[in-house]
């Protein structure tokens, strides 16, 4: 099922988006509801739908073989995280991004990330350094292939693997909780030409400190790597203005 948008434009075009997944729905209601918000989610956060989709809760029901209530659960649990606009008169749309919480959550991150690749620089093994170079090597394979979404998935094993090996993987969770909105920006900019080869260069500058152990320097291409969104923001705002709010 393609869920399909009229553009506002005046043009009149219709662009398709990816349907979500096929999959069996699971017994139990709040089984049923969880599964269908992380669905909606990764679908949301991959850009596969945009902000401002319709999400009609019978076309919902049809796709995952399941009942209004848990949708309507899924859909009000991501409103509550930001990812889904209810109106009550009007329906149920994929939220705008909010572009002013952006440079909050790209704080946070830096905070986070930096003190943990710092920490991570004095702890690494040559066995940690070598995951590192394999998820590194797993982003130049992707982006090689064309593969848009194993490289979103690498780039995360590569930040995800850092704050194990600082020995604090819930600085991870907190930081990937946090990044939601910064997700939805990534995805818009990795078909940009050059910005996958970019982030390339960014990690190894980062896993070369990590090498030498040196903590400080380590953190510093943390937070400039972390901080590379922020001047591209204004532009994405202005190529897609009916996504950011």
């Amino acid at each position: 099922m393609a869920i399909a948008e009229r553009d506002e434009s005046g043009e009149g075009q219709r662009r398709e988006r990816r349907a979500l997944p096929a999959a069996l729905a699971p017994a139990g209601r709040a089984t049923a509801a969880s599964f269908v918000q992380d669905e909606l989610r990764r679908a949301i956060l991959a850009m596969e739908l945009t902000p401002r989709t319709p999400l009609i809760e019978k076309d919902l029901t049809a796709r995952f073989g399941i009942s209004r209530t848990p949708v309507r659960e899924a859909l009000i649990r991501l409103k509550e995280e930001g990812l889904v606009e209810i109106f009550p008169q009007s329906g149920t749309f994929v939220a705008r991004i909010p572009a002013g919480a952006i440079p909050e959550a790209v704080f946070i991150r830096q905070a986070l990330e930096g003190a943990a690749v710092e920490l991570a620089a004095q702890r690494a093994t040559e066995a940690d350094i070598a995951r590192l170079d394999a998820t590194i090597a797993r982003s130049r394979d992707a982006h090689q292939a064309g593969n848009q979404e194993g490289f979103h998935l690498a780039d995360e094993a590569f930040h995800e693997t850092i704050a194990g090996i600082a020995g604090f993987p819930g600085v991870w969770r907190i930081a990937h909780a946090a990044k939601s909105q910064i997700d939805r920006c990534r995805r818009m900019t990795l078909p940009v030409p050059g910005r996958m080869e970019s982030v390339i260069g960014e990690h190894l500058v980062i896993l070369d400190a990590m090498r030498r152990r040196d903590g400080k320097a380590a953190e510093a291409a943390m937070r400039r790597h972390l901080g590379m969104l922020l001047p591209e923001l204004a532009t994405m705002q202005a190529q897609n203005p009916d996504y950011f709010v």
